[in-house]
């Protein structure tokens, strides 16, 4: 069975998400954030090196990374759900989805939220950081102008993964009001709501009403 070493208020959520969109078992071993530094606890160098979340174990194969988690499940895991055919006309628009996410459009929220936490020695670099997360969720707005998902008719991969990104920008999406129809959508998911269930409180999830 896949193993999930889940982090509480992570990335790996969207990999619970993906799990639950493709209906397979899973295992969930779960890790809580440490309160003053918010960082992972140490048990999960056991796993990887890195000592991050998300990690799946798949038999004895151990993948890090949550883009490159996505597509190996979806490549192994997901009988053509999920991801346009290699070769189609939606393919090279979905891998740059999948990985703008990561390669992108986090460094600013990343930069941002590091230099939130050291205060006024951050002033001469947070214009720079608050354009570069403008001109990102800004080019994600306009993409989805009109549109459900990112690539196609349908969710793949590249949804669930852009999905913690939107999350993480949460204060700032008023400006972008199909960003903010987009995360609804995808947080309106039963499958969603499935992971939420299953992996414990998620402090990104939209609120209940």
């Amino acid at each position: 069975m896949i193993q999930v070493h889940h982090l509480n208020n992570s990335r790996s959520h969207r990999i619970l998400w993906l799990l639950e969109e493709l209906g397979l078992d899973y295992e969930i071993v779960s890790y809580r954030r440490d309160p003053v530094t918010h960082l992972a606890p140490p048990e999960l160098k056991a796993i990887h090196p890195l000592g991050k979340s998300p990690v799946v174990v798949d038999g004895g194969r151990v993948v890090i990374e949550s883009g490159a988690i996505v597509e190996y499940l979806i490549q192994t895991r997901g009988n053509g759900r999920l991801a346009p055919a290699p070769g189609s006309a939606d393919w090279v628009s979905y891998v740059q989805w999948l990985h703008f996410a990561e390669g992108s459009a986090m460094l600013p929220l990343m930069l941002g939220l590091y230099c939130g936490r050291i205060g006024e020695a951050a002033a001469p670099i947070l214009p720079r950081i608050q354009s570069e997360v403008a001109n990102h969720l800004g080019y994600l707005d306009g993409a989805l102008e009109g549109r459900e998902f990112l690539v196609g008719t349908d969710l793949t991969g590249a949804d669930i993964q852009t999905s913690f990104v939107l999350e993480a920008a949460r204060g700032a999406l008023a400006p972008y009001p199909n960003l903010v129809r987009y995360l609804a959508g995808l947080q309106a998911r039963p499958a969603y709501a499935r992971a939420v269930e299953r992996g414990g409180p998620y402090a990104f999830a939209r609120p209940k009403s």
